[in-house]
């Protein structure tokens, strides 16, 4: 804690070849909870070229429900691909002309009867261990590293669909690198910003503009009392992306997804799961429960694991640290955790109504630090655990 070092997290845009994967199988899941919010779903995309492949399990209670949704599942994919920016003359995928094959199963039988069990409950969907995190570098009680690589990501695509800096296209990465010290952030040290861009933009000209347009907006001036190196597609063109530069595959984004490297992850992903699949609904409550701790003054800086068996409905273990910061004892708030805050699947669903429509929004721009409204368990809740 009293040492100096540097830090970096990373983010990747809407139209990144991973994150259209996760959109994709998202927006699946969404139309099958728009029809049936007690649906079992487990998508996984895989994009490559002009090539996009829909695959997973499926259990929807409502009968010829899969068969309806893999009717329209193709004009889904063309419908976010399309939403995510690219068009029939971009260096990266045709949403018109792109081949969708969709490949579905239903859900194992076995499985099925572990997650809803005889006696009523819900079974977690698999075993599976998830963190939560919170700390107080920043208003939405996130890391300050992913929080400024997001911001960079969602001002490169406002620009974008704005057309205010009309050669920017669908594919870019940002990384931000922050200075601590004593455990603080004190400032930015390097910013790096790699985005896809129309042939016919000279380099200097784009790396001027991407600095003052999308880097200097978003890069607050107290962090910056030398300025930073800032590097701007730093190997050179970039017109080349999306699909047609790499391949794109659900959930290969789980750091950018979380805490950007600030914690463990317990190596699930989220996008295209159901909330009975404690993989996304148990990392969800995870961040509530580290997210209200700090909130209360309990510790500036929290984790929170949570580890299920498949078919159980309590967790096996839960455990909590908070890295020294803590103003009251751990083993005395992990007690009342467990004892006052239901972490069945049942139960962090309902308190957090997971069966909505909502998880197409969630897989871009990272699952936690966004607004409450939207994202439930964002919200800080109060209770006998939390001092």
């Amino acid at each position: 804690m009293n040492r100096q070092y540097l830090f970096s997290s990373e983010s990747v845009s809407e139209g990144h070849p991973d994150k259209l994967a996760d959109r994709i199988s998202d927006t699946i899941l969404d139309a099958f909870l728009v029809e049936d919010p007690k649906a079992k779903v487990a998508c996984e995309t895989f994009i490559a070229n002009n090539l996009v492949v829909v695959a997973g399990e499926f259990s929807p209670t409502r009968r010829g429900l899969m068969e309806q949704i893999q009717q329209v599942a193709p004009e889904l994919v063309r419908q976010t691909l399309r939403a995510s920016g690219y068009m029939p003359d971009f260096a990266g995928i045709d949403p018109d002309a792109c081949e969708v094959r969709i490949v579905w199963n239903r859900q194992s039988t076995d499985i099925d009867k572990g997650v809803e069990r005889v006696d009523g409950t819900i079974g977690a969907g698999d075993q599976g261990l998830v963190f939560g995190y919170a700390c107080d570098e920043t208003p939405a009680l996130m890391p300050l590293p992913i929080s400024l690589a997001h911001e960079l990501m969602k001002r490169q695509a406002t620009l974008r669909h704005e057309g205010a800096l009309p050669w920017l296209r669908p594919d870019a990465k940002s990384q931000v690198t922050v200075c601590y010290r004593e455990g603080r952030p004190e400032s930015v040290d390097t910013v790096v910003l790699s985005t896809q861009h129309a042939p016919d933009i000279e380099a200097a000209v784009l790396r001027e503009a991407v600095i003052e347009h999308i880097i200097w907006p978003v890069i607050p001036g107290t962090l910056c009392p030398q300025p930073p190196r800032i590097l701007v597609n730093p190997t050179g063109s970039f017109v080349v992306g999306g699909p047609a530069g790499d391949t794109g595959l659900t959930g290969r984004k789980i750091i950018v997804d979380t805490y950007g490297g600030t914690c463990p992850h317990g190596g699930g992903a989220f996008s295209g799961k159901d909330p009975t699949k404690v993989d996304r609904s148990a990392a969800y409550a995870a961040r509530n429960l580290a997210k209200t701790l700090v909130a209360s003054g309990a510790a500036r800086r929290c984790t929170v694991q949570i580890a299920y068996a498949i078919g159980i409905p309590e967790p096996v273990s839960v455990y909590l640290d908070f890295h020294g910061t803590g103003q009251v004892a751990e083993t005395e708030v992990t007690e009342q955790m467990k004892k006052t805050v239901d972490l069945t699947p049942a139960g962090i669903i309902e308190r957090f109504d997971l069966r909505q429509p909502i998880y197409a929004k969630t897989s871009v721009y990272g699952h936690f630090g966004r607004d409450p409204d939207v994202f439930p368990w964002e919200r800080v809740n109060e209770g006998s655990w939390a001092p």
